[in-house]
């Protein structure tokens, strides 16, 4: 498998710290062969080139070059460390699954108190109004909704279908 060598002005992937993700991005400094410094194609951001995380991580060469000279003995070796818990992909798609599932019980909740509901039954959202829980609204731009918690005097929980919103009311 031959790879084309990174040069400025050209693309390679890189894990942008801006987005989170492994994405394109140009590359827009380098030092000799390395790549230093990167700009998302995506978000436009520039930071420092980092591999990306999908990449496997390259071997370290070992050919007895190091930091002591020849004839010297190597440095003491470290203590070990306390072994630390590792992050799983399991863990992480146990948390996916868990937003998911919320996510999927909000759209239900929501289609269990507005579908089927006659249009009269729907007051105009207005910070003006003070609403209480459980009331239909009808929104200008997030649409048909209900009112799922009220947080304070001056804010309420309203449930849309594309999700909760915290938004203002009894506002004189």
């Amino acid at each position: 498998m031959t790879t084309k060598k990174p040069k400025a002005g050209g693309e390679i992937d890189a894990y942008c710290t801006r987005c989170k993700l492994d994405l394109a991005h140009r590359v827009i400094a380098m030092v000799g062969e390395a790549v230093k410094k990167v700009e998302c194609k995506t978000c436009g951001s520039h930071h420092n080139y980092r591999r990306p995380k999908s990449e496997p991580e390259a071997p370290k060469a070992t050919g007895g070059v190091g930091p002591f000279r020849r004839g010297s003995e190597p440095p003491p070796a470290k203590a070990p460390k306390a072994p630390s818990k590792p992050r799983t992909s399991r863990a992480m798609s146990e948390r996916v699954s868990a937003a998911a599932l919320k996510e999927k019980e909000l759209t239900q909740l929501w289609e269990r108190a507005v579908a089927g509901k006659a249009v009269t039954a729907f007051q105009a959202y207005r910070t003006t109004s003070t609403f209480g829980g459980g009331e239909l609204i009808r929104h200008p731009k997030f649409g048909d909704g209900f009112i799922y918690r009220i947080i304070d005097r001056g804010k309420v929980e309203i449930l849309f279908q594309d999700g909760a919103r915290t938004m203002a009311h009894g506002q004189a």
